[in-house]
């Protein structure tokens, strides 16, 4: 609660600009997790200081364009980046080797699973990047359904509880796993309408 409070305070003093700054800076890899920085912003919107769907926004264009970037790394300069000191910390050689290794087998699908993955957030966006499998588009794309699930909930999640820091606290431990649920909820869905097409196109051919 102590991390939300000072959060919340700084967010208090410099609004929007904080939350984007904080938010890209999680992007690299800052040691602020996103979650709560969002939340944060959810909070000072229900204390008046902002305007609680501006903050949505402004929630979605910190992350994404934070995220873009790290792509955009691996992309441009593949694994030199990883000489980087922002990426040398974060980034083991060992870990850049598990998530490539989960890259070809998933593709795309781990840059989707990685927006809920704050360890491993970075190194998947990154190699998503070096991989040349996905186009920025494509990813910018992914990245951002994803993000439609996550964001809007921790940013609301701050909102409704913004003068009750105990019940907040509360949501906020067990909203990983309420986001979990959803996500898989989502896939199961997908993968449903998907084998019905193909079980009613498999019908057709017949």
């Amino acid at each position: 609660m102590d991390f939300l409070q000072t959060l919340v305070s700084i967010f208090m003093q410099y609004g929007y600009f904080a939350v984007f700054g904080i938010l890209i800076l999680c992007g690299f890899g800052l040691p602020v997790p996103e979650d709560i920085s969002l939340t944060a912003g959810g909070v000072i919107s229900g204390l008046g200081y902002a305007n609680v769907h501006i903050m949505f926004l402004v929630g979605m264009a910190g992350v994404l364009i934070g995220d873009s970037f790290v792509f955009w790394l691996g992309s441009h300069y593949g694994e030199r980046a990883l000489t980087l000191p922002v990426l040398r910390t974060v980034l083991h050689p060992e870990r850049f080797d598990k998530v490539r290794e989960q890259f070809k087998k998933y593709g795309r699908w781990v840059v989707f699973v990685g927006r809920f993955m704050p360890g491993l957030r970075m190194p998947i966006f990154f190699t998503a990047g070096t991989s040349k499998q996905i186009s920025f588009l494509l990813f910018l794309l992914t990245d951002g359904f994803a993000a439609l699930v996550s964001v809007p909930i921790w940013v609301y999640l701050g909102y409704y509880f913004a003068h009750n820091f105990d019940e907040l606290m509360g949501w906020v431990r067990s909203g990983q796993t309420v986001i979990l649920i959803l996500v898989a909820l989502l896939v199961a869905t997908l993968v449903f309408f998907w084998w019905r097409r193909k079980h009613r196109e498999g019908k057709g051919a017949q």
